[in-house]
C-alpha cells in the first residue's frame, strides 16, 4: 500500500509564495504520473491545477499557469508544488495525487489527505 505524506500549507501574504510537499511511501516500483488537484471548502469540484508525467512533461491549469511550478524525483519519492505569486482566488485545500506500480507490478494511484492553503493579508 502507498501512502502519501503531504506537508507545506498554511497561511500566506498575496504576491508571497508557498511550497507544498508529498512523500510517497511504501513498497513503490516505479512512479508514472504526479498531480496536484485544490478544492475550494463548500465546494463539489476538485480542480487539476497541476500534472507530470514520466519525471518530464509538465501541464498546469490556466489558473496557476506561469505562477505554480510542479518537480518531483522518482528516486526521492517526493512531489513539491512551488506556489508564486498567490492570490486570495488559490486559497484552498491542496491534494497531491500519485499514481505507478507497487510490488509485484501492482497498479496504485494514492491520494494525500489534503492540507489549507490560505492567501490572505
Amino acid at each position: 500500500q502507498v501512502q502519501l505524506a503531504e506537508s507545506g500549507g498554511g497561511l500566506a501574504q498575496p504576491g508571497g509564495s508557498l511550497t507544498l510537499s508529498c512523500v510517497a511511501s511504501g513498497t513503490i516500483i516505479h512512479i508514472t504520473e504526479v498531480k496536484w488537484f485544490r478544492q475550494v471548502p463548500g465546494t463539489k469540484e476538485r480542480e487539476l491545477v497541476a500534472r507530470l508525467r514520466g519525471g518530464i512533461n509538465s501541464e498546469y491549469s490556466t489558473a496557476v499557469k506561469g505562477r505554480f511550478v510542479i518537480s518531483g524525483q522518482n528516486a526521492s519519492r517526493i512531489v513539491h508544488l512551488q506556489m508564486g505569486s498567490l492570490k486570495p482566488e488559490d486559497t484552498a485545500v491542496y491534494y497531491c495525487n500519485v499514481a505507478g506500480w507497487s510490488a509485484g507490478w501492482h497498479s496504485f494511484d494514492s491520494w494525500g489527505q489534503g492540507m489549507q492553503v490560505i492567501v490572505s493579508s
